[in-house]
């Protein structure tokens, strides 16, 4: 048993991977799927909703080709045979950018160059954004192959689907500048493209053909997410301590929390894996709550879905083609796919005769956060509810979506855990 002082502090929110190591956070080791990925390939995309670790994917990867190999001590990579060669990294986060007009992007991005070159002690001369990364890809490639790590790059994208002209003025400035990677080629060692959406190969990565997309290879499915072993394994102290505030045995606490944030599956392989985000603060606040949820839904996909009319009782074990999780773009946007990338939907079950794929909420948090939210933002759905056992919950309570939010719904509805929602039945779990 580890005392509170000794244990390893919860790494909430945090996207830094020197910092997690340095400051002696809990990091779960997933550097042997990274150390696959880097050896067995050149260029790779992956899509995962938010709050689920890319970013601190794409630290632990910048940190691995600067060859910091002491950050590594005790992870996997550290005795695999890695040679860990330092290599001058592009590493560029459009999560910080504004996206009002086209020129918010190229200026920020432009920022991002001069401070690469500096760090590299060399001299950008090009003014526009395209011409002036060119240059520095040619200019720090002398000292060794460039990693390049781009992560967000749809946020300039989807920051304005309301916006058809601006989404069009962004989406062709990004075609243009992510191709220059591919031009680049002979001058890279590696490529990663990380965010939330797919968008069309023939749209904003058209130039850029040649990305591996492995937002559904098996291989990686759980690296990013907690599986049930990491789960166990890492957190043994904070679930002993989650169990004492609840009054439940770790059985049973194991069971509640997989009930509430486990469920997320990313390929025909039967790999699940716990919301990071929302495992971390139950883990840290000691309360079942829609954590992942309470940090912001896309206003785009509510929209979306208020003005297709989509009816969100339709979401449930949901059959689909592999075609359906297909990328999309402004011109022919689609609830399935959007809902599928940004995590209120995934796998639940594969047929490998058919093709098709079960598609469903993942866990508790999502389906009951999301659909009230749906119900709120439009009351035509109120009484569509009212005939799902789920809404046991909700008889006898008004909701008025101008005084009342899903803070409200948490606290006077969903907070008795002795609620038939929140006591999942008794099963079996693996010695």
């Amino acid at each position: 048993m580890t005392s509170a002082e000794e244990r390893k502090k919860l790494p909430i929110g945090m996207q830094t991977f020197e910092e997690i190591r340095r400051r002696g956070y809990v990091y779960i080791d997933k550097t042997r799927k990274i150390h696959e990925m880097i050896t067995t390939g050149k260029a790779y995309f992956l899509s995962r909703p938010r709050r689920f670790g890319k970013s601190l994917l794409v630290s632990t990867l910048n940190e691995i080709f600067n060859g910091s190999k002491d950050l590594f001590e005790g992870l996997w990579i550290h005795t695999s045979g890695y040679e860990w060669p330092r290599r001058p990294v592009i590493k560029i986060s459009l999560g910080g950018a504004l996206c009002k007009t086209p020129g918010d992007i190229q200026d920020y991005i432009r920022e991002h160059i001069e401070h690469i070159a500096d760090a590299h002690g060399v001299k950008v001369h090009q003014n526009e954004t395209a011409p002036a990364m060119r240059e520095l890809i040619r200019k720090i490639s002398k000292i060794g192959k460039v990693a390049v790590l781009i992560d967000e790059y749809d946020k300039p994208l989807t920051d304005c689907l309301d916006d058809p002209d601006l989404y069009r003025e962004n989406r062709r400035f990004l075609r243009s500048f992510y191709s220059i990677f591919k031009e680049m080629d002979e001058h890279t060692h590696f490529i990663f493209f990380t965010g939330v959406s797919k968008f069309s190969k023939v749209g904003v990565f058209s130039g850029l053909n040649n990305l591996k997309d492995i937002t559904m290879d098996m291989r990686f499915s759980d690296m990013l997410g907690i599986t049930q072993k990491e789960l166990e394994s890492c957190f043994s102290d904070h679930i002993r301590d989650a169990g004492e505030k609840e009054g439940l045995g770790r059985d049973a606490l194991l069971e509640k929390i997989e009930f509430w944030y486990n469920g997320y599956r990313f390929s025909e392989e039967d790999i699940r894996v716990y919301n990071p985000f929302s495992t971390l603060l139950f883990l840290d606040q000691k309360k079942f709550s829609f954590h992942w949820f309470e940090t912001g839904t896309p206003a785009f996909l509510i929209n979306l879905i208020k003005e297709t009319d989509y009816d969100v009782q339709n979401l449930e074990r949901l059959e689909v083609s592999e075609s359906s999780f297909s990328s999309y773009e402004i011109e022919n946007l689609a609830a399935v796919p959007l809902l599928f990338q940004t995590g209120y939907l995934t796998i639940k079950d594969y047929d490998a005769e058919t093709g098709l794929y079960t598609l469903d909420y993942p866990n508790f948090e999502v389906r009951n956060a999301f659909e009230t939210l749906v119900r709120i933002r439009n009351k035509k759905y109120y009484e569509r509810f009212l005939d799902q056992e789920r809404t046991l919950y909700l008889i006898g309570v008004e909701f008025n979506a101008d005084e009342r939010n899903i803070g409200d719904f948490e606290m006077e509805v969903l907070a008795p855990a002795g609620g038939p929602a929140s006591a999942p039945k008794k099963k079996e779990r693996d010695p």
